[in-house]
């Protein structure tokens, strides 16, 4: 069995920050459990957005890139994000995101689960799931959104491919995930012990155009691992197949190995420790601008070009 257990994170790309800081703590209610950098990238942010205290599985990122062009819909993308809220909340969710503006609103049923999908401020794809599955979570005492209707973390992701069976083979016979359902065109797949925040939903669309990354659009998911030897074993089921990963990657909160999928979007592989609360107390997480040490020396360059950013006023 493989040793991926569910999805450590799922990372997007913004337009500007304080739109998007606005509105995932200050709509959503997430924590910004780290206020930090690209570290591929230092003059652009990286904002973690979490539950109280940054547990994986529960945290969605974003690089927020001033003048990023739209995006280009279509296949080798991952579509869409969605997150978990408990039971009998959609309704107080659509109300809550109809007084903030929120634009493309719907409700339907998956897998037999109630959603309401919605687009944020720059026109990513989002969805709240309805799910009472067991799940790790901590509160947010402090935030915007009752504790008993914060979102619970992240639920599943959904992929547009013009070939499905490569992509299959990845999560199945590499991954470790098993298919669990079909739909309306999608294939449903889980890891580890399945359930929500374990979930991926692929679609085959031969005729899509390929996908242009931009504002609005997620850059990749990220796959959890216990630990470095789980992470090691995966990399290497990777080498075998011919599907050229990286290196392990030092992210200092987690460390990582990339890679492109068969059919065009990228994946990555995330150990579960250290955590968001090695270089923070975790009542101050997300307070202020913090660099991984290998940075530390550019701090000043880097805040130098970085806009200002405030926390939203619950």
């Amino acid at each position: 069995m493989s040793a991926v257990t569910g999805i450590h994170h799922v990372t997007a790309m913004a337009s500007r920050p304080q739109p998007n800081l606005d509105f995932y703590v200050g709509r959503l209610g997430m924590r910004l459990v780290k206020r930090s950098v690209n570290q591929d990238d230092p003059g652009t942010y990286h904002l973690f957005y979490a539950d109280g205290v940054g547990t994986p599985g529960t945290d969605l990122t974003f690089f927020p890139w001033l003048h990023i062009a739209p995006p280009r819909r279509g296949s080798a993308e991952i579509a869409e994000v969605a997150l978990a809220i408990p039971p009998d909340t959609r309704g107080a969710w659509r109300a809550r995101l109809e007084r903030a503006g929120a634009s493309g609103l719907g409700e339907e049923d998956r897998f037999g689960e109630r959603a309401l999908s919605f687009a944020d401020p720059d026109g990513l794809p989002v969805a709240l799931v309805e799910s009472d599955d067991a799940r790790d979570f901590v509160p947010w005492a402090r935030g915007p959104v009752d504790t008993a209707e914060q979102v619970r973390g992240l639920h599943a992701v959904r992929v547009r491919v013009r070939d499905a069976a490569p992509t299959r083979a990845v999560l199945t016979d590499v991954l470790g995930l098993v298919e669990v359902g079909h739909e309306d065109g999608w294939v449903r797949f889980a890891a580890g012990d399945g359930g929500s925040g374990t979930l991926i939903d692929v679609r085959e669309d031969a005729d899509a155009p390929p996908a242009r990354l931009g504002r609005g659009s997620i850059h990749h998911v990220a796959w959890r691992v216990p630990d470095d030897p789980a992470q090691a074993a995966v990399r290497q089921a990777l080498l075998r197949e011919g599907l050229q990963p990286t290196p392990v990657i030092d992210r200092f909160w987690f460390r990582s190995v990339y890679f492109q999928e068969p059919g065009g979007t990228i994946f990555e592989i995330a150990t579960d420790g250290p955590g968001f609360g090695v270089d923070e107390d975790t009542e101050r997480l997300g307070e202020t601008l913090v660099l991984p040490p290998w940075l530390e020396d550019d701090r000043p360059r880097i805040e130098a070009v970085l806009p200002p950013i405030e926390m939203p006023v619950s």
